[in-house]
Parts: C-alpha cells; sequence; structure tokens
C-alpha cells in the first residue's frame, strides 16, 4: 500500500488587478473583443510540519509604475493565514516575471526555488531586447543574484519533489524556465498552474496567452497541466478572476482576498 503525502492547505492571495481586454490575452487578438480582466496572485501551501509560498507578487511602486490596481500588500496577508513570512524556510519563484518575483526581501529565512533556465534566461543575452525584457524587473533579478550569492537560491533542472506532497514541474512557454507547482491538499492534487495559463480560457481552447517566448512549448503546457492534474477542476490558471468566485473564502473576514484551494470549487 502506498502512503499517502501530507496533506497542505492551499490558499490563494489576490493583491492586485487591472483592465483589460481580450484581445491583450490570445495570441492574434479574439474577434470577440471585450472586457477581460486580470488579477494578481500569489499562493501559499500550509501543513503540519512546513509551509511553502509559491511566488512573491509586486510592491506598490511597482503598481504605479506598470498602472496596475494595487489592492493590498499580499506578504501582509499572509499573517491572516497564520504565516509568519520572516519565519517561511521555503518559496517556490515559479518564473522571474515582475509579478511573481517581487519582495524576496520580505522572506529573510527562506530558501527560494526555481528552474535553472529561468535564472539563465532572466540574467542571459535575450534582456537586451526591450519585448522580453520589458516582464522583468531587473531589481528583482539582482536581488535573487545576491541571494544565489548567499548560498539561498536552490536550482532545478528537471521536475522535482521539493517535499513530500509538493511538486515543480518545469513547462516553458511563457517563460524559458517557467515552471508549475502541484500541491497535495484534501481533495488530492491541486495544480497551480501560474503562467502556464493565465486564464482557464488559455487552457480550455488551446489558445496562447500573448506573452511567449516559445509558442509550442506553451501548448505543451497545457497538455502538461492536464496530465499531472486528476481532473481539470483541479487546476487553477494565474490570473484568472474566476478563480475567487469558484472557490470559497479562506474566511469571512477574508472574502475578496484570500480563497481556499483546497476545498472543491463550485
Amino acid at each position: 500500500m502506498t502512503d499517502r503525502p501530507p496533506q497542505y492547505e492551499l490558499y490563494a492571495i489576490r493583491y492586485a488587478t487591472r483592465d483589460a481586454r481580450r484581445a491583450d490575452h490570445f495570441i492574434g487578438g479574439d474577434p470577440h473583443d471585450g472586457p477581460m480582466p486580470m488579477d494578481y496572485f500569489l499562493w501559499v501551501a500550509i501543513g503540519a510540519e512546513k509551509t511553502v509560498v509559491i511566488d512573491t507578487g509586486f510592491t506598490k511602486e511597482v503598481a504605479a509604475q506598470r498602472k496596475r490596481t494595487f489592492l493590498r500588500d499580499p506578504i501582509e496577508v499572509l499573517p491572516q493565514l497564520g504565516v509568519a513570512p520572516a519565519e517561511v524556510s521555503d518559496v517556490v519563484i515559479t518564473h522571474m516575471h515582475y509579478d511573481h518575483a517581487g519582495n524576496l526581501e520580505r522572506f529573510p529565512k527562506a530558501c527560494f526555488h526555481i528552474q535553472e533556465k529561468e535564472v539563465q534566461f532572466a540574467t542571459g543575452r535575450y534582456m537586451r531586447y526591450h519585448n522580453i525584457s520589458h516582464s522583468f524587473e531587473p531589481d528583482d533579478v539582482c536581488d535573487l543574484v545576491r541571494l544565489n550569492f548567499k548560498a539561498r537560491v536552490a536550482m532545478y533542472d528537471s521536475p522535482a519533489d521539493l517535499a513530500p506532497g509538493i511538486r515543480l514541474h518545469p513547462a516553458g512557454g511563457h517563460s524559458l524556465g517557467l515552471q508549475f507547482v502541484s500541491v497535495y491538499t484534501a481533495r488530492g492534487w491541486v495544480v497551480l498552474a501560474s503562467d502556464v495559463s493565465h486564464f482557464y480560457e488559455n487552457m480550455e481552447a488551446g489558445r496562447p496567452f500573448r506573452t511567449a517566448v516559445h509558442i509550442g512549448e506553451m501548448m505543451e503546457g497545457f497538455d502538461a497541466l492536464y496530465r499531472v492534474a486528476p481532473s481539470p477542476q483541479h487546476i487553477v490558471p494565474g490570473h484568472d478572476p474566476l478563480v475567487m468566485s469558484r472557490y470559497p473564502a479562506a474566511r469571512p473576514d477574508l472574502e475578496g482576498i484570500a480563497v481556499s484551494l483546497h476545498a472543491s470549487p463550485h
């Protein structure tokens, strides 16, 4: 009999949003263009013996620079879920885009887990091209490099178990070293797609998001999500406002702020 991994409570924290249109989210635009706002999340898996933060959001200053609506400091929401950022030992960075890799200094004891290909991409020759580098904040990239010199970055070049019940899966496509995360919960393995699929519609319709370094790998990423997840209902996209309506609030006082992904969607 195979032992089951430990279960985690899994939460999505919504910290920012922006007005956008359907044409912004699909390669080739959309013939039925209309409003399609984008939300910004970070995630946290809370277990009996380990807590893992997945992505770290951006700051109020970056939100102002990039004209995003900053709703709340996501790191300040973590204590409301019983998580002390200063004590977190492990943080997953799915990729180095500005909305996933800020605030690193807010986790002074953490080891940061990332695909090595993503570090090479973010520090390599393609960053000279604005159409690629505009998705990155140089300060975030430099912060990660400094952390590596302090032996606080773990790099991977293949799928890996970060801990029992938490798995890392390289995908590529949207960014060269993008990864997604699966977490074992009370309803089985939940797959945090991050930007492998920004919206439910990207993966459901097989329509790639506009920001892509390799369209073929993005399409294969959709396949990987379905392969890893027990069912489509176990996949959580990285930016879809529907996540907040499909899952219950973590607590009544966190309505509209944090939802429980270990609960079944509506």
